[in-house]
């Protein structure tokens, strides 16, 4: 079994297929019943009434009495309410920051604006989701017929959407997927040579979009392809006047190279999905110490998820660096239970039933496993959604946490790599930036052989420690920082960009 705190009243069976009952654990109760592997047993009596502590956390009440050996589950749990974000601690626990890190670096791309690539990319941006079919079709043309031309090019990808145009392009909180959609072009992956289709008639006009590259500048640009212009006779005519586009942008591209970079170029985004209750004991904590060491060595860390940390922001709000991040912290937390209310919906709801079959039981232990990947360094600052990232060290990008909307906002934000944790297992990948996966179960990364990248589980069977795996985990994000693939690249999962439109709830 595996206990997180001294003074927790449940622990997880780590056994692979569970436990049958009667099975007597080493130090811990005889099992009442079968327990499956990730499931929480009871350590000792819990009565009705009592408090379900694991992570040194009250996660939940018991609605019977829980006899030491029980089964503790969704079922037999009653779930606390959310923490008051009234009288929260603000800057208590600042944890002390060890002594930088020097002399590391990888191999990037630097850009004329000073981020640093890890990729050498070509992106076509696009304003409206009407051209996406045509920029499909030239996206694999230019993928068959010019990128063999330039070695020294990663890829090219089209920045899919479903937006730009219709009455929501000016709702409440429209300026969110608009600016979100500007800042992933901007992303330090595409090195600056990005391209634009046009349809013509949407309402996100060019100018709009980006307004530092096309306002002023006319109907015509060179990076801007506009399908409704009277000079294209025929679809054929659209689609070589992309090819010729793309063509420039390879060439620039292909005359980059690498260089040695410190690893405080890095831009770092950590994020779970598909969870199960060892993410917050194997593959999270792993994770958190990888990112201790990166904001050591100077780099951003993104970790995100506003429903996955909003029980946990007592945590936060403590560790903030300052009173004006801990305020941050608080109004993006205010914004999802305002959201909540408007939707009449409950925070409960988002534990799935995957992650349940794992073992979580609800959003409250969900919390505390997700919050763990962020490490124990100062929080510096907090990134609304759409934004980039201004600061260094740790900082809090607020996202839902659906993975791919999460995905989009951080690639919003900067990021250059993507931790990604799951338990339960997902082939989830973007083409705009490599995607480190980490198995928190060794029978998943087993299965998945050739999906997940790091396998965590190794902390669970006491084949490896969470600093010894943390260190690892360094080590091969500056390795694919420089060029090496993931899995998900060697096989190019691609995902679509899931924008967030908090606009009214209908």
């Amino acid at each position: 079994m595996i206990r997180m705190r001294v003074g927790d009243n449940v622990a997880i069976i780590a056994n692979e297929r569970g436990l049958p009952a009667g099975a007597r654990i080493a130090d811990g109760p005889t099992l009442l019943e079968a327990i499956p592997q990730g499931h929480k047993v009871a350590l000792a009596d819990i009565p009705e009434g009592g408090a379900i502590v694991r992570y040194g956390v009250v996660i939940g009440h018991a609605t019977r009495p829980l006899p030491a050996g029980s089964w503790v589950y969704e079922a037999v749990m009653r779930m606390p309410p959310a923490p008051s974000l009234d009288d929260l601690p603000i800057c208590t626990a600042p944890a002390p920051v060890p002594e930088p890190l020097s002399g590391f670096t990888f191999q990037g791309y630097r850009n004329a604006d000073g981020s640093v690539g890890t990729r050498n990319i070509l992106a076509i941006a696009m304003t409206v989701q009407c051209v996406a079919g045509v920029a499909d079709i030239a996206l694999d043309r230019i993928r068959r017929e010019l990128l063999p031309r330039y070695p020294n090019v990663d890829g090219v990808v089209a920045l899919h959407h479903g937006y730009g145009c219709g009455v929501a392009i000016d709702a409440p909180g429209a300026s969110i997927p608009v600016k979100t959609l500007r800042h992933i072009a901007q992303n330090p992956n595409f090195g600056g040579e990005v391209m634009l289709v046009s349809l013509g008639c949407e309402k996100l006009q060019p100018e709009r979009l980006m307004p530092e590259r096309f306002k002023g500048r006319g109907d015509t640009h060179p990076d801007l392809v506009r399908l409704q212009d009277e000079r294209h006779i025929g679809f054929g005519s659209m689609i070589d006047e992309i090819l010729a586009m793309a063509e420039t942008h390879l060439e620039r591209l292909n005359r980059r190279s690498r260089e040695t970079c410190p690893a405080s170029d890095l831009v770092v985004g950590v994020q779970c999905g598909g969870s199960d209750a060892f993410s917050g004991a194997t593959a999270n904590p792993a994770v958190g110490h990888a990112a201790d060491l990166l904001v050591r060595a100077g780099a951003t860390i993104l970790f995100s998820e506003v429903t996955e940390v909003r029980d946990g922001i007592d945590q936060l709000t403590a560790r903030a660096a300052t009173p004006e991040v801990a305020r941050d912290l608080i109004r993006e937390m205010a914004w999802y239970d305002d959201y909540l209310q408007r939707g009449q919906a409950d925070r409960s709801a988002n534990t799935t039933p995957g992650n349940k079959r794992g073992g979580l039981s609800n959003i409250v232990e969900k919390a505390m496993g997700s919050i763990v990947k962020s490490g124990t360094m100062p929080i510096r600052g907090v990134v609304p959604p759409g934004e980039r990232a201004r600061e260094k060290g740790l900082l809090y990008a607020a996202t839902p946490a659906g993975d791919f909307v999460c995905g989009t906002l951080q690639l919003a934000a900067g990021m250059n790599v993507h931790i990604f944790t799951t338990g339960r297992g997902t082939p989830y990948g973007l083409a705009e930036v490599p995607v480190i996966k980490v198995a928190t179960r060794s029978d998943l990364a087993r299965r998945w052989h050739d999906l997940m990248d790091v396998d965590a589980g190794r902390i669970a069977t006491g084949e490896a420690g969470i600093e010894e795996l943390g260190q690892e985990l360094f080590e091969r994000i500056l390795e694919v920082a420089s060029g090496r693939k993931t899995w998900a690249e060697h096989w190019g999962i691609v995902n679509d960009l899931v924008l967030f439109n908090p606009g009214p709830v209908t």
